[in-house]
C-alpha cells in the first residue's frame, strides 16, 4: 500500500497537525514536554536559522499531515563536512507500512546531501521493531552503545 503525500518543510500553519503528531512520538517513547518546549521547538524548526533543528511533515493534502522528522546539523571532530543528526521521526499509525517513514528518512538524506553532510545518523529504542525493520533496509547498524548522565 502506498499513500500519495507531499514531504516539505515545517510552516507557521502546521502547528496545530505538527503538535498532534509530535505529541502522539512523544506518548510512543513513554515521553512529554512542557508548553515552553513545544513552543520553543516549533519557533526553532521553523526559523530560518541553519543552526538550529530543522523540520519536514509528510502533507497528504488538505492540511492534513501524516508524518514528521526533526534533524540538524552539526561540526564533528572526525570530520571536515558537519554531520546530519535525525532526532525525531513519526508516522501517524493509520499510514505506517505506506511508505511515510522511508519518504521522510530520504528526504532527509537529501537534505544532508545538499548541506555536504556524508553522515546521516539516528537512535532508536531496542524495543521499536517495526520502525528498526525499516531501518534495517535503509541504512547500516553501528555498534555505538548510548550513555547519559544521571539525573
Amino acid at each position: 500500500m502506498s499513500l500519495d503525500v507531499t514531504i516539505r518543510p515545517v510552516v507557521a500553519g502546521d502547528e496545530s497537525e505538527w503538535r498532534r503528531l509530535w505529541t502522539a512520538y512523544l506518548t510512543f517513547y513513554g515521553a512529554s514536554v512542557t508548553e515552553e518546549v513545544y513552543r520553543s521547538t516549533f519557533s526553532r524548526i521553523t526559523g530560518d536559522d541553519d543552526a538550529l533543528p530543522r523540520g519536514l511533515v509528510a502533507d497528504a493534502g488538505e492540511g492534513r499531515l501524516v508524518g514528521l522528522t526533526h534533524y540538524m546539523f552539526h561540526p564533528h571532530c572526525w570530520r571536515i563536512e558537519p554531520v546530519c543528526y535525525l532526532q525525531d521521526l513519526y508516522a501517524d499509525e493509520a499510514v505506517r507500512g505506506t511508505g511515510i517513514g522511508r519518504a521522510l528518512i530520504e528526504a532527509v538524506y537529501a537534505k544532508a546531501d545538499a548541506a555536504g553532510a556524508p553522515t546521516v545518523y539516528w537512535m532508536t529504542q531496542e524495543f521499536n521493531e517495526t520502525a528498526r525493520r525499516l531501518y534495517d533496509r535503509i541504512a547500516d547498524v553501528t555498534p555505538f552503545i548510548k550513555y547519559q548522565r544521571r539525573a
